[in-house]
């Protein structure tokens, strides 16, 4: 099967990219724009050929993608005045080039944050969001126009862990040691809010899955990517317990006090993220996580949260 991969240069790119590598014989088709961003082993085996190039200059290959038998759809642009242009315009125009009578499935990948608590589309997230979280929502809106439509399944992660010294941390991995030096403040307080998360490497398992078993004729594309729902007061007991702090009480921290909180402290927020921070609850309808398909998870805890980031926990 020849597969075509996008944004293997990332964080979820470099798991997906060295899962299909390592774990399948698929001929494999890497479009990169920076080779040397790649910290995996792309001449492992035969069948790895790097494309090199952007979004922006996919019409060279245009002859190739009409022989892909699928396509994963990772690359994007995070923000900067190429945002819409790479995750709308471009990626639009890489889809339109793929066969609908040959290639058997699109995984593309958008953002958990443009959809509500039913799997719908958010409208604050298409007025509100940042660059990258409105132009995932325009593409999102286009993609039942291209004639590739009954062939795209559309991934939505949530909250994305992942990175090592091998691969790209994700901007959640990234920060955790930041949400650390928080703790002793945050463990006080008690809030309303829930998430999921997922981590690149059960992303990795999840795509490989749906690779080998692509399925047609879905009446709903949208799969989210996460783990069961996790509270936040639920997350912030198994941080502090973890790290052996304990909590003699919390107070509820309501909206009035969270503007007071972020007056005292002069936190600078987005109209995005004000939304968030009322909205609260980010969950949404059956996420799958590599257990929905009988595997193994990789990181399904907190706990495993904290260890495969390389915190070491501490003793009482």
């Amino acid at each position: 099967m020849r597969i075509l991969l996008t944004g293997a240069s990332g964080c979820i790119g470099h798991y997906m990219a060295e899962a299909l590598i390592q774990e399948t014989d698929h001929e494999l088709f890497l479009l990169v724009r920076d080779p040397q961003k790649l910290r995996f082993d792309f001449q492992a085996r035969p069948g790895v050929t790097l494309l090199q190039g952007d979004l922006g200059q996919v019409q060279q290959f245009s002859s190739l993608l009409k022989t892909m038998d699928q396509a994963i759809l990772a690359a994007t642009a995070w923000g900067g005045q190429d945002t819409f242009e790479v995750n709308v315009t471009q990626t639009l125009a890489l889809m339109a080039l793929l066969d609908p009578s040959h290639c058997q499935q699109v995984l593309y990948f958008s953002t958990a944050s443009i959809l509500n608590r039913q799997n719908q589309l958010l409208p604050e997230a298409g007025q509100l969001g940042t660059d990258y979280i409105r132009s995932k929502y325009q593409c999102f809106q286009q993609l039942s126009q291209l004639a590739i439509a009954p062939r795209i399944r559309i991934l939505f992660p949530t909250l994305v862990l992942g990175g090592d010294e091998h691969k790209p941390y994700s901007h959640l991995s990234a920060g955790i040691p930041e949400v650390l030096r928080w703790l002793n403040l945050i463990r006080w307080f008690r809030a309303e809010g829930s998430f999921h998360f997922i981590h690149g490497r059960d992303i990795a398992q999840v795509v490989s899955y749906l690779v080998d078993h692509p399925v047609l004729d879905l009446p709903d594309p949208k799969l989210v990517l996460g783990s069961p729902v996790v509270k936040v007061n639920q997350a912030i007991t198994e941080f502090c317990a973890y790290f052996n702090q304990p909590i003699y009480f919390r107070i509820p921290l309501t909206l009035w006090l969270a503007n007071v909180l972020i007056r005292v402290f002069r936190i600078q927020m987005d109209e995005w993220s004000y939304f968030s921070l009322q909205y609260r609850h980010f969950t949404y309808r059956h996420p799958i996580t590599p257990a929905t398909f009988g595997l193994p998870i990789y990181c399904g805890t907190i706990s495993d949260m904290l260890t495969i980031s390389g915190m070491s926990p501490r003793k009482s």
